[in-house]
């Protein structure tokens, strides 16, 4: 009998309580769905990598000031802040940027057609080079040189440039001095034009290419900043002839023609003279 009523338990369907009735919505009302799993879609659908404005950061949204890396315009500033670190050392060494004034970002902005901002840049790598000190609030002032200061660092550069000299002077094939020619040509150029700010351009590139011959990409830069130093006013600079400066370039011509010849007492002779030139 247990066995018949447990073959008719089995026999007969499951029967499960039907589920709650739903609520009735408020009038008016659809009623309450649940959210579908998958993103939506549809011409009003925002993308799936959509950042909302309220969401991104300052550099998220889309700006015309604010180009990414690699564009472009970012190039383009870059160019114009290297023109303007230019144009300002050109002045410098030109005594247009006089030692002891105080001058603004915006003032020399406004001269060199440009905003502050390239002029503050280019002036925080100035005052690194030590060119010009910060003034709070009021700009940057020009650095005031001394005899004294010109003098040290002539000393350091004929420590530096003068054994290099004379080594290049025993290994270097005559003919890649040659090669120099028309670099010792250009300063000659400049000089007789008179320009302190071309021929301090001249001037540095063919010393640049002197020592660029050992192979030692941190001699020539670390002798490069030395020379640009050495090329800043003084505080009452003595007027510059343009005679002075095409005595210094003869002096380029003078120094190959040693090197070509492998005379090591001249090379050496020549280039301490050279450091301790007016405008050299």
């Amino acid at each position: 009998m247990e066995q018949g009523r447990a073959r008719e338990a089995a026999e007969r369907p499951e029967r499960r309580p039907p589920p709650p009735a739903a609520s009735p919505a408020p009038e008016g009302h659809a009623p309450y769905r649940a959210p579908e799993r998958h993103a939506p879609s549809g011409p009003g659908a925002p993308a799936a990598h959509h950042v909302p404005e309220q969401a991104r950061g300052p550099h998220d949204h889309d700006d015309h000031d604010g180009p990414l890396p690699g564009t472009p315009r970012l190039v383009q500033r870059h160019s114009v802040r290297g023109q303007v670190l230019d144009a300002l050392r050109a002045a410098l060494v030109g005594g247009d940027l006089v030692p002891g004034q105080v001058y603004s970002a915006p003032a020399l902005g406004l001269r060199l057609g440009v905003s502050a901002t390239p002029v503050r840049e280019a002036m925080q790598q100035l005052a690194v080079e030590g060119a010009v000190e910060v003034v709070p609030n009021r700009g940057f002032r020009v650095v005031e040189r001394t005899p004294r200061e010109l003098a040290e660092l002539a000393e350091v550069r004929a420590l530096i440039e003068v054994p290099v000299m004379l080594r290049l002077a025993r290994t270097v094939p005559a003919g890649r001095w040659a090669e120099l020619r028309p670099l010792a040509e250009a300063t000659a150029a400049a000089a007789a034009h008179g320009d302190l700010a071309e021929y301090g351009e001249a001037d540095r590139a063919f010393h640049r290419a002197l020592l660029g011959l050992a192979g030692n990409e941190q001699l020539v830069a670390v002798a490069d900043d030395l020379h640009r130093r050495s090329q800043w006013p003084l505080v009452s600079p003595p007027a510059v002839r343009r005679a002075d400066l095409v005595a210094d370039a003869a002096e380029h011509g003078a120094l190959l023609d040693a090197l070509v010849a492998g005379d090591l007492n001249v090379v050496e002779s020549l280039v301490r003279e050279h450091f301790t030139g007016a405008r050299d």
